[in-house]
């Protein structure tokens, strides 16, 4: 998607002198508000505080005493080594796995295979994977009830630290095997525009090894358009809360949670100690892309030596396999973990080392019923509205540009990854103090347009490729007809992108339903949705309503992307013409 954005308009930087007027200007003009003002507002105000300044609180005289304080906490750099470490081997793992797999396998069956696997991966929320992920690898997980005792010699679990470990090495393996399913799909929406297969072609015949030719011919081209989606997997890495609550160390943990500890303690004061670290979280992540450049530059020397060394690495079996089996491994852990919380969603007596419960009940379910009805229909209610909200901007802003003929550039791609690209902790935080401030937080329009901010850049990137893709013929057939603007919009491009349409409006759905740091903080806790519940269960509690209500936060966005697979089919069951863009 990153790719299709770099070589095809999506949000017009600078009007040229001779463009057409549109009065769906206002939609880019909205885009762009909403992707800056949320950012700056938010790191003004956690700029404000973090430097003394909280007349709230009486405190109306800059300083450095926030900062002080900060450093002084205890812990404190450990914390910020951990979200710096999780933020670079996060994005190491991922990349590495990616593109060893693209190398390896493009173009073959197995490729294809893990291809098709990419949307249920990438619906799965982080939360739903990270408590799927310790339910199957924790000391009384599955796999070790499926090695005892017979060859652990385990007969009940044992004093191991694997979930919440103080390395975060889970915390960064529930990180690794969510981030790969996205960089893949960037890489998959890339790889036709750097004309990989020509490449391939050309480097395979100078007598290179299939993972060589990859990474010397398609790879520099394709890095280019994945450096985008790179760094946004950085600031998330590094700054990310509910996976930390369910996998992180706890003592101390993350920068980030000790953040939302410190914003919500009953002591007021620490809130400009939760705005100093904040910032440090800022530039946390702005040390993680840096130190990301430098390596990048590293690699980059070696790989021209390496070019120019006439070898041509031909010997890449053992990689090609490891790759194969790293990539599968990934994707099954995020099935192999949401089975589990399926099964213990509806275990009855279920003591270790037994690998099947005795029993198998619904009393879960019946007892959750009533508990969870209304953070299903806050969930609900929210992201139907924000996808929606979403999906009616981007077809606006990409309409405006297909009459306009507007081009993109390099700071308006920077601009859509703006809210991603900035850690949510860093700017939430200041945005959350700004509300209260103006008395508009803990509202409902506050929730859905925090969700907005989120949402709008995926729905725009899922949507913009096949927009751009459909045939402009259509619309010139129309135009010698007599038929205007509007009537190609609502009557040619709409209905043969309803496909499409309903994929984006799918995906913001599953977007919304999986964030949690805007809903708790920008809705003060006032409406609570499966997400944030089934992250509050993490401290601790029954078993199995942690895993129900992680299995109904996953199961909603599948429900979605399901409902989008079938509508436009029922649509047009009869026109097959009319599915262009699916």
């Amino acid at each position: 998607m990153g790719a299709a954005l770099r070589s095809r308009p999506i949000i017009p930087a600078r009007p040229k002198l001779d463009r057409p007027r549109s009065r769906l200007i206002a939609f880019p003009i909205t885009v762009l508000a909403l992707l800056v003002l949320p950012v700056a507002a938010g790191l003004l105000g956690a700029a404000l505080p973090a430097f003394g300044y909280l007349p709230v609180l009486g405190l109306e005289d800059f300083s450095l005493k926030p900062f002080v304080a900060l450093l002084g906490a205890p812990g404190i750099g450990v914390s910020l080594a951990l979200s710096l470490c999780a933020g670079l081997c996060t994005t190491t793992l991922a990349f590495l796995v990616v593109t060893g797999f693209v190398a390896a396998w493009h173009g073959t069956r197995v490729f294809r295979a893990l291809r098709r696997l990419i949307a249920p991966l990438l619906a799965a929320p982080h939360a739903a994977a990270a408590f799927g992920l310790a339910f199957l690898i924790a000391p009384s997980g599955l796999l070790m009830r499926a090695l005892s005792p017979w060859a652990s010699g385990f007969d009940r679990p044992p004093d191991w630290l694997i979930v919440h470990d103080p390395a975060g090495l889970t915390m960064t393996a529930g990180l690794v095997v969510k981030e790969i399913p996205f960089l893949f799909l960037m890489a998959l929406a890339a790889l036709p525009q750097v004309e990989a297969e020509p490449r391939l072609k050309m480097a395979r015949a100078l007598g290179y090894g299939r993972v060589a030719a990859f990474l010397f011919a398609v790879l520099p081209p394709l890095y280019a358009q994945l450096r985008l989606p790179i760094f946004a997997i950085i600031a998330y890495a590094c700054s990310v809360v509910d996976v930390a609550l369910i996998l992180g160390p706890t003592t101390p943990a993350p920068l980030a949670v000790r953040i939302l500890e410190w914003q919500a303690d009953p002591d007021l004061s620490l809130r400009s100690l939760a705005a100093a670290g904040a910032l440090a979280q800022f530039v946390i992540a702005f040390l993680a892309i840096s130190l990301w450049l430098a390596l990048e530059w590293l690699v980059a020397r070696i790989g021209a030596k390496l070019t120019t060394s006439g070898r041509r690495f031909r010997r890449d079996g053992f990689l090609r396999q490891l790759t194969g089996v790293t990539m599968s491994l990934s994707a099954g852990l995020v099935f192999a973990g949401l089975a589990t919380l399926a099964l213990w969603s509806i275990a009855g007596f279920w003591a270790f080392p037994d690998v099947w419960p005795n029993a198998l009940t619904l009393d879960t379910w019946r007892h959750l019923g009533a508990s969870l009805s209304r953070p299903l229909d806050n969930a609900l209610l929210i992201a139907a509205l924000s996808s929606f909200l979403a999906v009616v901007l981007a077809l606006g802003a990409l309409e405006y540009e297909a009459r306009t003929g507007g081009t993109v550039t390099t700071r308006a791609l920077v601009t859509l990854y703006l809210p991603l690209l900035v850690p949510q902790i860093a700017f939430l935080f200041g945005l959350d103090m700004l509300l209260v401030a103006l008395r508009f937080d803990g509202r409902l329009l506050a929730v859905i347009l925090a969700h907005l901010v989120f949402v709008f850049p995926y729905v725009l990137l899922s949507l913009s490729q096949p927009w751009q893709a459909l045939d402009p013929r259509y619309a010139l057939i129309a135009r010698s007809l007599g038929r205007g603007a509007d009537a190609i919009f609502w009557k040619i491009r709409l209905p043969m992108l309803a496909r499409a349409i309903a994929t984006a409006t799918a995906l913001g759905f599953a977007v919304s339903i999986s964030l949690y740091l805007p809903t708790l903080l920008i809705g003060a806790g006032r409406w609570p949705t499966v997400t944030t519940e089934a992250v509050a269960l993490s401290s601790g509690g029954d078993r199995r309503i942690t895993a129900a209500t992680a299995l109904v936060q996953a199961c909603l966005p599948f429900f979605a992307f399901t409902l989008a697979a079938l509508l436009p089919a029922l649509l047009f069951r009869r026109r097959a013409a009319m599915r262009a863009g699916g």
